[in-house]
Protein backbone atom coordinates (compact mmCIF):
# COMPACT_ATOMS: atom_id res chain seq x y z
CA UNK A 1 0.00 0.00 0.00
CA UNK A 2 2.60 2.36 0.77
CA UNK A 3 4.36 1.51 -2.46
CA UNK A 4 1.37 2.83 -4.05
CA UNK A 5 1.10 6.05 -2.16
CA UNK A 6 4.48 6.85 -3.36
CA UNK A 7 4.11 6.25 -6.45
CA UNK A 8 1.24 8.43 -7.07
CA UNK A 9 3.01 11.26 -4.90
CA UNK A 10 5.79 11.21 -6.82
CA UNK A 11 3.66 11.98 -10.28
CA UNK A 12 2.28 14.56 -8.85
CA UNK A 13 5.92 15.69 -8.08
CA UNK A 14 4.69 16.49 -4.32
CA UNK A 15 6.19 16.42 -0.94
CA UNK A 16 5.51 13.22 1.03
CA UNK A 17 4.10 14.52 4.19
CA UNK A 18 6.42 12.81 6.87
CA UNK A 19 7.62 15.37 9.34
CA UNK A 20 10.14 14.92 11.32
CA UNK A 21 10.99 17.89 13.50
CA UNK A 22 10.23 20.87 10.99
CA UNK A 23 12.79 20.28 7.96
CA UNK A 24 10.11 21.29 5.60
CA UNK A 25 9.16 24.24 7.19
CA UNK A 26 12.72 25.23 8.57
CA UNK A 27 11.39 26.40 11.24
CA UNK A 28 11.97 25.05 15.21
CA UNK A 29 11.45 25.50 18.65
CA UNK A 30 14.09 25.54 21.51
CA UNK A 31 14.82 21.73 22.04
CA UNK A 32 13.49 20.56 19.31
CA UNK A 33 14.61 18.00 17.33
CA UNK A 34 17.06 18.30 14.38
CA UNK A 35 17.48 15.15 12.08
CA UNK A 36 21.13 15.21 10.95
CA UNK A 37 20.66 13.00 7.37
CA UNK A 38 23.88 11.04 6.06
CA UNK A 39 23.35 10.88 1.73
CA UNK A 40 26.09 9.33 0.13
CA UNK A 41 29.98 8.45 0.31
CA UNK A 42 32.22 8.36 -3.15
CA UNK A 43 35.27 9.00 -5.02
CA UNK A 44 36.00 12.67 -4.94
CA UNK A 45 36.79 12.99 -8.27
CA UNK A 46 33.82 11.16 -9.64
CA UNK A 47 31.04 13.32 -8.06
CA UNK A 48 28.44 10.79 -9.62
CA UNK A 49 29.66 7.94 -8.46
CA UNK A 50 28.15 7.56 -5.49
CA UNK A 51 26.87 4.78 -2.80
CA UNK A 52 25.16 4.62 0.13
CA UNK A 53 26.40 6.07 3.26
CA UNK A 54 26.45 2.96 5.24
CA UNK A 55 27.41 0.77 2.12
CA UNK A 56 30.95 1.65 4.33
CA UNK A 57 31.15 -0.20 7.36
CA UNK A 58 30.11 3.00 9.26
CA UNK A 59 28.17 2.77 13.23
CA UNK A 60 25.22 4.19 13.63
CA UNK A 61 24.30 6.66 16.17
CA UNK A 62 22.01 4.55 19.09
CA UNK A 63 18.75 6.71 18.16
CA UNK A 64 16.21 4.91 16.42
CA UNK A 65 15.96 4.94 12.92
CA UNK A 66 13.85 7.47 11.03
CA UNK A 67 12.77 6.37 7.18
CA UNK A 68 13.13 9.01 4.62
CA UNK A 69 11.14 9.28 1.57
CA UNK A 70 12.37 10.80 -2.25
CA UNK A 71 10.58 13.84 -1.72
CA UNK A 72 10.73 14.62 -5.63
CA UNK A 73 10.96 12.47 -8.69
CA UNK A 74 14.22 14.81 -9.23
CA UNK A 75 15.46 13.87 -5.81
CA UNK A 76 14.95 9.67 -6.81
CA UNK A 77 16.46 10.39 -10.10
CA UNK A 78 19.64 12.01 -8.69
CA UNK A 79 20.69 9.48 -6.22
CA UNK A 80 19.56 10.91 -2.94
CA UNK A 81 19.93 7.81 -0.28
CA UNK A 82 19.40 9.85 3.11
CA UNK A 83 19.48 7.66 5.94
CA UNK A 84 19.19 8.75 9.36
CA UNK A 85 22.79 9.13 11.42
CA UNK A 86 21.37 8.52 14.99
CA UNK A 87 22.56 11.89 16.82
CA UNK A 88 21.37 13.22 19.12
CA UNK A 89 21.15 17.04 18.19
CA UNK A 90 18.20 19.60 19.67
CA UNK A 91 17.79 23.53 18.39
CA UNK A 92 20.52 25.62 20.19
CA UNK A 93 21.47 22.92 22.56
CA UNK A 94 25.32 21.97 22.67
CA UNK A 95 26.33 18.86 22.88
CA UNK A 96 29.92 18.24 24.09
CA UNK A 97 32.17 15.24 22.73
CA UNK A 98 30.06 12.36 23.06
CA UNK A 99 30.57 8.89 21.90
CA UNK A 100 27.85 7.70 19.42
CA UNK A 101 28.92 3.93 18.67
CA UNK A 102 32.35 1.66 17.90
CA UNK A 103 33.38 0.13 15.01
CA UNK A 104 34.93 -3.41 15.06
CA UNK A 105 37.64 -3.80 12.30
CA UNK A 106 37.09 -7.13 10.64
CA UNK A 107 39.37 -7.81 7.55
CA UNK A 108 37.05 -7.17 4.80
CA UNK A 109 36.14 -4.49 6.37
CA UNK A 110 39.82 -2.97 6.32
CA UNK A 111 39.91 -3.69 2.45
CA UNK A 112 36.85 -1.46 2.33
CA UNK A 113 38.00 1.38 4.29
CA UNK A 114 41.60 1.59 2.98
CA UNK A 115 40.22 1.02 -0.86
CA UNK A 116 37.89 4.22 0.27
CA UNK A 117 40.93 6.11 1.98
CA UNK A 118 43.20 5.53 -1.30
CA UNK A 119 40.51 6.85 -3.77
CA UNK A 120 40.10 9.74 -1.60
CA UNK A 121 36.44 9.15 -0.73
CA UNK A 122 34.28 11.83 1.01
CA UNK A 123 30.76 11.39 2.19
CA UNK A 124 27.86 14.14 2.11
CA UNK A 125 25.16 15.05 5.13
CA UNK A 126 22.24 17.36 4.57
CA UNK A 127 20.92 19.01 8.43
CA UNK A 128 18.07 21.40 7.35
CA UNK A 129 18.80 21.10 3.74
CA UNK A 130 21.96 21.97 3.92
CA UNK A 131 24.80 20.14 2.07
CA UNK A 132 27.48 19.05 4.77
CA UNK A 133 30.90 17.27 3.26
CA UNK A 134 33.59 15.73 5.30
CA UNK A 135 36.82 12.99 4.12
CA UNK A 136 36.83 9.49 5.15
CA UNK A 137 40.17 9.17 6.12
CA UNK A 138 43.81 10.64 4.90
CA UNK A 139 46.66 8.12 4.19
CA UNK A 140 49.92 9.10 5.66
CA UNK A 141 53.58 10.03 3.86
CA UNK A 142 54.87 6.95 3.23
CA UNK A 143 51.55 5.58 1.52
CA UNK A 144 51.26 2.60 3.92
CA UNK A 145 49.86 4.06 6.69
CA UNK A 146 46.03 4.68 6.42
CA UNK A 147 43.73 6.92 9.13
CA UNK A 148 40.36 7.37 10.04
CA UNK A 149 38.57 10.88 11.36
CA UNK A 150 37.11 9.98 14.00
CA UNK A 151 35.44 12.73 15.47
CA UNK A 152 32.86 15.29 13.80
CA UNK A 153 32.49 18.39 14.93
CA UNK A 154 29.24 20.62 13.81
CA UNK A 155 29.11 24.28 14.37
CA UNK A 156 25.55 25.03 13.45
CA UNK A 157 24.77 28.85 13.24
CA UNK A 158 21.16 30.00 13.84
CA UNK A 159 19.37 33.31 13.40
CA UNK A 160 16.01 33.54 15.30
CA UNK A 161 14.25 29.89 14.80
CA UNK A 162 16.12 29.09 12.11
CA UNK A 163 19.28 27.28 10.69
CA UNK A 164 21.97 29.49 8.45
CA UNK A 165 24.59 27.38 8.17
CA UNK A 166 26.62 24.05 9.15
CA UNK A 167 29.99 23.58 9.31
CA UNK A 168 31.94 20.31 9.87
CA UNK A 169 35.09 19.95 11.14
CA UNK A 170 37.26 16.46 11.21
CA UNK A 171 39.64 15.46 14.15
CA UNK A 172 41.09 12.84 15.73
CA UNK A 173 42.97 10.32 13.18
CA UNK A 174 43.22 7.32 14.32
CA UNK A 175 45.36 4.30 12.48
CA UNK A 176 43.17 1.95 10.70
CA UNK A 177 44.43 -2.01 11.44
CA UNK A 178 42.62 -4.85 11.05
CA UNK A 179 40.85 -6.28 14.66
CA UNK A 180 41.24 -2.62 16.12
CA UNK A 181 37.93 -1.39 17.74
CA UNK A 182 37.27 2.61 16.50
CA UNK A 183 35.29 4.67 18.83
CA UNK A 184 33.33 7.68 17.12
CA UNK A 185 32.80 10.87 18.50
CA UNK A 186 30.57 13.89 17.56
CA UNK A 187 30.02 17.26 19.07
CA UNK A 188 27.49 20.19 18.55
CA UNK A 189 28.19 24.06 19.00
CA UNK A 190 25.19 26.37 18.03
CA UNK A 191 26.11 30.15 16.94
CA UNK A 192 24.34 33.39 16.65
CA UNK A 193 24.25 34.76 13.16
CA UNK A 194 23.23 37.66 11.58
CA UNK A 195 22.52 36.27 8.38
CA UNK A 196 19.34 35.84 6.65
CA UNK A 197 17.73 32.65 6.32
CA UNK A 198 16.95 33.96 2.49
CA UNK A 199 21.04 34.73 2.08
CA UNK A 200 21.95 31.26 3.88
CA UNK A 201 23.22 29.34 0.89
CA UNK A 202 25.27 32.17 -0.80
CA UNK A 203 27.89 30.71 1.13
CA UNK A 204 27.53 27.67 -1.26
CA UNK A 205 28.35 29.92 -3.88
CA UNK A 206 31.79 31.24 -5.61
CA UNK A 207 31.38 34.52 -7.69
CA UNK A 208 34.68 34.54 -7.99
CA UNK A 209 34.49 31.69 -10.54
CA UNK A 210 31.20 32.19 -12.18
CA UNK A 211 32.03 36.50 -12.75
CA UNK A 212 35.09 36.16 -13.44
CA UNK A 213 35.95 38.63 -16.23
CA UNK A 214 36.65 35.94 -18.40
CA UNK A 215 33.02 35.22 -18.18
CA UNK A 216 31.86 38.93 -19.12
CA UNK A 217 34.66 39.21 -22.06
CA UNK A 218 32.95 35.60 -23.68
CA UNK A 219 29.23 37.30 -23.19
CA UNK A 220 31.03 40.84 -24.76
CA UNK A 221 32.60 38.18 -27.56
CA UNK A 222 29.42 36.41 -27.94
CA UNK A 223 26.74 39.75 -28.22
CA UNK A 224 29.43 41.43 -31.23
CA UNK A 225 29.58 38.04 -33.29
CA UNK A 226 25.72 38.77 -33.05
CA UNK A 227 26.25 42.06 -34.32
CA UNK A 228 28.38 40.81 -37.24
CA UNK A 229 26.32 37.52 -38.66
CA UNK A 230 22.90 40.28 -38.01
CA UNK A 231 24.85 43.01 -40.59
CA UNK A 232 25.90 39.72 -42.86
CA UNK A 233 22.40 38.77 -43.23
CA UNK A 234 20.90 42.39 -43.75
CA UNK A 235 24.02 42.93 -45.99
CA UNK A 236 21.99 39.76 -47.71
CA UNK A 237 18.62 40.43 -47.78
CA UNK A 238 19.22 44.26 -48.15
CA UNK A 239 21.84 44.13 -51.10
CA UNK A 240 22.44 40.39 -52.87
CA UNK A 241 18.80 40.27 -52.96
CA UNK A 242 18.06 43.61 -54.01
CA UNK A 243 20.54 42.74 -56.91
CA UNK A 244 18.86 39.84 -57.40
CA UNK A 245 15.16 41.04 -57.57
CA UNK A 246 16.03 43.53 -59.78
CA UNK A 247 17.70 41.33 -62.30
CA UNK A 248 14.71 38.77 -62.03
CA UNK A 249 12.26 41.25 -62.67
CA UNK A 250 13.80 43.65 -65.13
CA UNK A 251 12.27 43.25 -68.24
CA UNK A 252 13.42 46.65 -70.37
CA UNK A 253 16.20 47.93 -71.74
CA UNK A 254 17.82 44.04 -72.19
CA UNK A 255 19.09 43.74 -75.62
CA UNK A 256 17.92 39.52 -76.59
CA UNK A 257 21.41 38.25 -75.37
CA UNK A 258 21.23 39.10 -71.92
CA UNK A 259 16.92 38.19 -71.97
CA UNK A 260 18.57 34.72 -73.08
CA UNK A 261 21.30 34.53 -70.42
CA UNK A 262 19.91 36.83 -67.04
CA UNK A 263 17.61 34.19 -65.55
CA UNK A 264 19.58 30.90 -66.14
CA UNK A 265 21.51 31.26 -62.58
CA UNK A 266 20.18 31.90 -58.96
CA UNK A 267 17.68 30.90 -56.51
CA UNK A 268 14.78 31.68 -58.27
CA UNK A 269 15.49 28.76 -60.76
CA UNK A 270 14.41 26.32 -57.86
CA UNK A 271 11.12 27.92 -57.10
CA UNK A 272 9.12 25.02 -58.52
CA UNK A 273 10.94 22.77 -55.94
CA UNK A 274 11.67 24.85 -53.15
CA UNK A 275 8.79 23.54 -51.34
CA UNK A 276 8.86 20.02 -52.35
CA UNK A 277 7.98 17.79 -49.43
CA UNK A 278 10.81 16.82 -47.59
CA UNK A 279 11.96 13.45 -47.11
CA UNK A 280 11.36 11.36 -44.00
CA UNK A 281 9.06 13.72 -43.29
CA UNK A 282 7.41 11.93 -40.29
CA UNK A 283 11.18 12.32 -38.62
CA UNK A 284 11.50 15.73 -40.12
CA UNK A 285 8.40 17.16 -38.21
CA UNK A 286 8.15 14.57 -35.07
CA UNK A 287 12.23 16.23 -34.89
CA UNK A 288 11.05 19.53 -35.20
CA UNK A 289 8.34 19.37 -32.43
CA UNK A 290 10.56 17.79 -29.85
CA UNK A 291 12.80 21.10 -30.92
CA UNK A 292 10.19 23.56 -29.93
CA UNK A 293 9.42 21.86 -26.79
CA UNK A 294 12.69 21.85 -25.92
CA UNK A 295 13.42 25.64 -26.44
CA UNK A 296 10.34 26.60 -24.11
CA UNK A 297 11.10 24.27 -21.89
CA UNK A 298 14.22 25.62 -21.42
CA UNK A 299 13.33 29.23 -21.27
CA UNK A 300 10.74 28.49 -18.55
CA UNK A 301 13.42 26.90 -16.69
CA UNK A 302 15.69 29.62 -16.86
CA UNK A 303 12.82 31.71 -15.74
CA UNK A 304 11.84 30.27 -12.50
CA UNK A 305 15.91 29.52 -11.78
CA UNK A 306 16.38 33.25 -12.25
CA UNK A 307 13.34 33.94 -9.99
CA UNK A 308 13.07 30.77 -7.35
CA UNK A 309 17.06 30.11 -6.55
CA UNK A 310 16.01 26.63 -7.62
CA UNK A 311 19.95 25.50 -6.39
CA UNK A 312 18.52 25.73 -2.49
CA UNK A 313 16.47 22.38 -3.02
CA UNK A 314 17.50 18.76 -3.64
CA UNK A 315 15.95 17.40 -7.30
CA UNK A 316 14.28 20.90 -7.49
CA UNK A 317 15.62 22.05 -10.87
CA UNK A 318 14.95 18.40 -12.23
CA UNK A 319 11.63 18.20 -10.86
CA UNK A 320 10.94 21.52 -12.80
CA UNK A 321 12.46 20.24 -15.79
CA UNK A 322 10.16 17.37 -16.00
CA UNK A 323 6.72 19.40 -15.21
CA UNK A 324 7.45 21.73 -17.99
CA UNK A 325 8.41 19.25 -20.14
CA UNK A 326 5.07 17.40 -19.31
CA UNK A 327 3.08 20.94 -19.86
CA UNK A 328 4.53 21.58 -23.01
CA UNK A 329 3.89 18.43 -25.17
CA UNK A 330 0.98 20.14 -26.57
CA UNK A 331 3.64 22.51 -28.42
CA UNK A 332 5.32 19.75 -29.85
CA UNK A 333 2.02 18.31 -31.35
CA UNK A 334 0.95 21.71 -32.64
CA UNK A 335 4.14 22.45 -34.43
CA UNK A 336 5.00 18.71 -35.50
CA UNK A 337 1.86 17.97 -36.91
CA UNK A 338 0.87 21.10 -38.53
CA UNK A 339 4.45 20.87 -40.28
CA UNK A 340 3.11 17.61 -41.42
CA UNK A 341 -0.24 18.56 -42.72
CA UNK A 342 1.70 21.14 -44.80
CA UNK A 343 3.55 18.98 -46.06
CA UNK A 344 1.23 16.48 -47.39
CA UNK A 345 1.16 14.12 -44.35
CA UNK A 346 -1.45 11.44 -44.28
CA UNK A 347 -0.20 9.28 -41.66
CA UNK A 348 -0.89 11.95 -38.91
CA UNK A 349 -1.31 9.41 -35.71
CA UNK A 350 1.87 7.85 -36.13
CA UNK A 351 3.47 11.15 -36.60
CA UNK A 352 2.03 12.00 -33.43
CA UNK A 353 3.34 8.66 -31.40
CA UNK A 354 6.08 9.71 -32.61
CA UNK A 355 6.46 13.52 -31.83
CA UNK A 356 5.70 12.12 -28.33
CA UNK A 357 8.09 9.47 -27.80
CA UNK A 358 10.68 10.38 -29.68
CA UNK A 359 13.23 12.27 -27.39
CA UNK A 360 11.72 10.37 -24.09
CA UNK A 361 12.29 7.36 -25.47
CA UNK A 362 15.63 8.57 -26.66
CA UNK A 363 16.66 10.32 -22.91
CA UNK A 364 15.43 6.47 -21.25
CA UNK A 365 17.12 3.97 -23.71
CA UNK A 366 20.69 5.78 -22.51
CA UNK A 367 19.95 6.15 -18.88
CA UNK A 368 18.72 2.17 -19.32
CA UNK A 369 21.91 1.49 -20.39
CA UNK A 370 23.62 3.96 -17.56
CA UNK A 371 21.47 2.04 -15.25
CA UNK A 372 22.62 -1.38 -15.49
CA UNK A 373 26.14 0.01 -14.65
CA UNK A 374 24.72 1.68 -11.33
CA UNK A 375 23.12 -1.37 -10.70
CA UNK A 376 26.09 -3.80 -11.06
CA UNK A 377 27.97 -1.40 -9.13
CA UNK A 378 25.30 -0.83 -6.48
CA UNK A 379 25.70 2.93 -6.93
CA UNK A 380 23.30 5.15 -5.29
CA UNK A 381 22.70 6.54 -8.67
CA UNK A 382 21.02 3.53 -9.87
CA UNK A 383 17.26 4.72 -10.54
CA UNK A 384 14.50 2.85 -8.51
CA UNK A 385 11.79 0.55 -10.15
CA UNK A 386 9.01 2.72 -8.67
CA UNK A 387 10.86 5.88 -10.39
CA UNK A 388 10.99 4.36 -13.58
CA UNK A 389 6.99 3.48 -12.92
CA UNK A 390 6.63 6.89 -12.29
CA UNK A 391 8.32 8.25 -15.49
CA UNK A 392 6.40 5.80 -17.80
CA UNK A 393 3.06 7.09 -16.23
CA UNK A 394 3.95 10.19 -16.72
CA UNK A 395 4.92 9.61 -20.72
CA UNK A 396 1.89 7.68 -21.19
CA UNK A 397 -0.89 10.04 -19.10
CA UNK A 398 0.66 13.10 -19.14
CA UNK A 399 3.11 13.69 -22.73
CA UNK A 400 1.11 11.57 -24.87
CA UNK A 401 -2.39 13.18 -24.49
CA UNK A 402 -1.05 16.52 -24.43
CA UNK A 403 1.01 16.10 -27.77
CA UNK A 404 -2.77 14.52 -29.22
CA UNK A 405 -4.23 17.96 -28.07
CA UNK A 406 -1.43 19.61 -29.73
CA UNK A 407 -1.16 17.99 -32.91
CA UNK A 408 -5.14 17.94 -33.29
CA UNK A 409 -4.94 22.19 -33.32
CA UNK A 410 -1.73 22.03 -36.07
CA UNK A 411 -3.58 19.96 -38.29
CA UNK A 412 -6.86 21.72 -37.98
CA UNK A 413 -4.68 24.89 -37.81
CA UNK A 414 -2.49 24.37 -41.00
CA UNK A 415 -4.78 22.82 -43.15
CA UNK A 416 -5.73 25.40 -45.42
CA UNK A 417 -2.11 27.03 -45.86
CA UNK A 418 -0.73 27.06 -49.09
CA UNK A 419 3.20 27.67 -50.29
CA UNK A 420 4.14 30.97 -52.25
CA UNK A 421 4.91 28.96 -55.29
CA UNK A 422 3.25 25.85 -56.99
CA UNK A 423 5.37 22.25 -56.61
CA UNK A 424 6.43 20.62 -59.97
CA UNK A 425 5.50 17.35 -61.04
CA UNK A 426 9.25 16.53 -62.30
CA UNK A 427 11.62 17.75 -59.60
CA UNK A 428 14.13 19.72 -61.08
CA UNK A 429 18.19 17.96 -61.53
CA UNK A 430 20.33 19.39 -59.34
CA UNK A 431 23.09 20.98 -60.90
CA UNK A 432 26.99 20.48 -60.21
CA UNK A 433 28.45 22.56 -57.69
CA UNK A 434 31.63 23.68 -55.90
CA UNK A 435 32.58 20.86 -53.43
CA UNK A 436 32.14 23.48 -50.23
CA UNK A 437 28.33 24.58 -51.76
CA UNK A 438 27.30 20.26 -51.34
CA UNK A 439 24.87 19.70 -48.41
CA UNK A 440 27.21 17.98 -46.20
CA UNK A 441 29.73 20.77 -45.89
CA UNK A 442 27.45 23.53 -45.10
CA UNK A 443 26.37 21.20 -42.27
CA UNK A 444 29.58 20.62 -41.04
CA UNK A 445 30.85 24.27 -40.96
CA UNK A 446 27.09 25.24 -39.96
CA UNK A 447 28.01 24.33 -36.04
CA UNK A 448 30.84 26.07 -35.52
CA UNK A 449 29.75 29.41 -35.27
CA UNK A 450 27.05 28.92 -32.53
CA UNK A 451 29.42 26.54 -30.96
CA UNK A 452 31.45 29.62 -30.53
CA UNK A 453 29.25 31.76 -28.99
CA UNK A 454 28.18 29.31 -26.35
CA UNK A 455 31.30 27.12 -25.61
CA UNK A 456 32.89 29.65 -22.52
CA UNK A 457 29.19 29.23 -20.92
CA UNK A 458 29.79 25.23 -21.50
CA UNK A 459 32.79 25.22 -19.56
CA UNK A 460 31.12 26.83 -16.76
CA UNK A 461 27.90 24.73 -16.62
CA UNK A 462 29.90 21.66 -17.29
CA UNK A 463 32.25 22.26 -13.82
CA UNK A 464 29.23 23.34 -11.83
CA UNK A 465 27.47 19.60 -12.52
CA UNK A 466 30.48 17.77 -12.88
CA UNK A 467 32.24 19.45 -10.59
CA UNK A 468 32.02 20.60 -6.90
CA UNK A 469 29.89 23.95 -8.06
CA UNK A 470 26.43 25.34 -7.85
CA UNK A 471 25.33 27.11 -11.08
CA UNK A 472 23.49 29.99 -9.85
CA UNK A 473 24.33 32.57 -13.14
CA UNK A 474 21.30 31.99 -14.63
CA UNK A 475 21.00 35.64 -15.90
CA UNK A 476 24.35 34.30 -18.16
CA UNK A 477 22.31 31.76 -19.35
CA UNK A 478 19.81 33.47 -20.17
CA UNK A 479 21.57 36.03 -22.45
CA UNK A 480 23.72 33.07 -23.94
CA UNK A 481 20.86 31.31 -24.78
CA UNK A 482 19.47 34.54 -26.98
CA UNK A 483 22.63 35.05 -28.40
CA UNK A 484 22.63 30.94 -29.62
CA UNK A 485 19.13 31.56 -31.23
CA UNK A 486 19.95 34.69 -33.04
CA UNK A 487 23.64 33.64 -34.01
CA UNK A 488 22.42 29.87 -35.12
CA UNK A 489 18.79 32.03 -37.03
CA UNK A 490 21.47 33.83 -38.54
CA UNK A 491 24.04 31.75 -39.91
CA UNK A 492 21.28 28.90 -41.08
CA UNK A 493 19.92 32.11 -43.51
CA UNK A 494 23.08 32.68 -44.54
CA UNK A 495 24.06 28.97 -45.57
CA UNK A 496 20.42 28.51 -46.73
CA UNK A 497 20.53 31.36 -49.25
CA UNK A 498 23.99 29.84 -50.44
CA UNK A 499 22.74 26.19 -51.18
CA UNK A 500 19.40 28.03 -52.88
CA UNK A 501 22.10 29.96 -55.42
CA UNK A 502 23.57 26.89 -56.35
CA UNK A 503 20.54 26.03 -57.28
CA UNK A 504 19.93 23.15 -54.52
CA UNK A 505 16.66 23.06 -52.98
CA UNK A 506 16.99 20.60 -50.41
CA UNK A 507 17.07 23.27 -47.75
CA UNK A 508 14.87 21.88 -45.17
CA UNK A 509 17.25 19.45 -44.19
CA UNK A 510 20.26 21.34 -44.71
CA UNK A 511 19.05 23.89 -42.22
CA UNK A 512 18.24 21.98 -39.38
CA UNK A 513 21.26 19.56 -39.75
CA UNK A 514 23.36 22.91 -40.30
CA UNK A 515 22.42 24.54 -37.04
CA UNK A 516 22.00 20.96 -35.53
CA UNK A 517 25.77 19.89 -35.83
CA UNK A 518 26.29 23.06 -32.86
CA UNK A 519 25.92 19.76 -30.43
CA UNK A 520 28.48 17.91 -32.37
CA UNK A 521 30.89 20.31 -31.69
CA UNK A 522 29.57 20.50 -27.79
CA UNK A 523 29.93 17.12 -27.48
CA UNK A 524 33.66 16.78 -28.80
CA UNK A 525 34.29 19.87 -26.14
CA UNK A 526 33.25 17.46 -23.86
CA UNK A 527 35.60 14.90 -24.75
CA UNK A 528 38.26 17.67 -24.48
CA UNK A 529 36.72 18.88 -21.16
CA UNK A 530 36.63 14.58 -19.32
CA UNK A 531 40.19 14.55 -20.54
CA UNK A 532 41.88 17.41 -20.07
CA UNK A 533 39.70 19.21 -16.92
CA UNK A 534 38.68 16.48 -15.20
CA UNK A 535 40.11 13.93 -13.30
CA UNK A 536 37.80 11.03 -13.67
CA UNK A 537 38.47 7.57 -13.62
CA UNK A 538 36.47 4.12 -13.83
CA UNK A 539 33.79 2.62 -15.87
CA UNK A 540 31.16 3.52 -14.20
CA UNK A 541 31.97 7.61 -13.90
CA UNK A 542 32.76 7.16 -17.58
CA UNK A 543 29.93 5.49 -18.49
CA UNK A 544 27.95 8.13 -16.86
CA UNK A 545 29.95 10.69 -17.94
CA UNK A 546 29.99 10.41 -22.01
CA UNK A 547 25.66 8.94 -21.67
CA UNK A 548 24.62 11.76 -19.96
CA UNK A 549 27.10 14.21 -22.49
CA UNK A 550 24.81 12.56 -25.24
CA UNK A 551 21.30 13.37 -23.83
CA UNK A 552 22.23 17.02 -23.03
CA UNK A 553 24.36 16.94 -27.02
CA UNK A 554 21.05 15.75 -28.35
CA UNK A 555 18.92 17.68 -26.78
CA UNK A 556 20.93 20.40 -27.64
CA UNK A 557 21.22 19.34 -31.58
CA UNK A 558 17.24 19.14 -31.61
CA UNK A 559 16.46 23.33 -30.13
CA UNK A 560 19.46 24.48 -32.30
CA UNK A 561 17.64 22.51 -35.34
CA UNK A 562 14.60 23.56 -34.86
CA UNK A 563 15.70 27.24 -34.60
CA UNK A 564 17.22 26.56 -38.04
CA UNK A 565 14.91 25.30 -39.70
CA UNK A 566 12.45 28.10 -38.29
CA UNK A 567 14.31 31.23 -39.36
CA UNK A 568 15.16 29.59 -42.76
CA UNK A 569 11.53 29.08 -43.05
CA UNK A 570 11.06 32.35 -42.73
CA UNK A 571 13.13 33.59 -44.97
CA UNK A 572 12.66 31.26 -47.66
CA UNK A 573 8.87 32.07 -47.44
CA UNK A 574 9.56 35.96 -47.52
CA UNK A 575 12.06 35.61 -50.91
CA UNK A 576 9.48 33.57 -53.18
CA UNK A 577 6.28 35.68 -51.96
CA UNK A 578 7.96 38.91 -53.28
CA UNK A 579 9.81 38.01 -56.70
CA UNK A 580 7.62 37.66 -59.77
CA UNK A 581 7.28 33.96 -60.98
CA UNK A 582 6.51 33.47 -64.61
Amino acid sequence: MRLWIGLIEIILLSLIVTVYADEHSHKYKDGEEVILWMNTVGPYHNRQETYEYFSLPFCRGKKSTIGHYHETLGEALQGTELQFSGLDISFKENVKKTKFCDMSVEEDDYNMLTYAIKNHYWYQMYLDDLPVWGIVGSVDDSGIGYYMWTHKKLDIGYNGNQIIYVNLTSDIKLKLDKGVQIPFTYEVKWHQSNTKFSDRFDKYLDPKFFQHKIHWFSIFNSFMMVIFLVGLVSMILMRTLRKDYARYNKEEDLDDMERDLGDEYGWKQVHGDVFRPVSSLMLFSAMIGCGYQLILVAFCVIIIAMVGDLYTERGSLLSTTIFFYAVMSPINGYFGGSIYVKQGGKDWIKQMLLAATLFPMCVCGIAFLINFVAIYYHASRAIPFLTMVAIACICIFVILPLTLIGTVLGRNVSSGSHNPCRVNVVPRPIPDKKWYMEPGIIIFLGGILPFGSIFIEMYFIFTSFWAYKIYYVYGFMLLVFLILIAVTSCVTIVCTYFLLNAEDYRWQWTSFLAAASTSIYVYSYSIYYFFFKTKMYGFFQTTFYFGYMVIFSLGLGLMCGAIGFTSTQAFVWKIYSTVKID
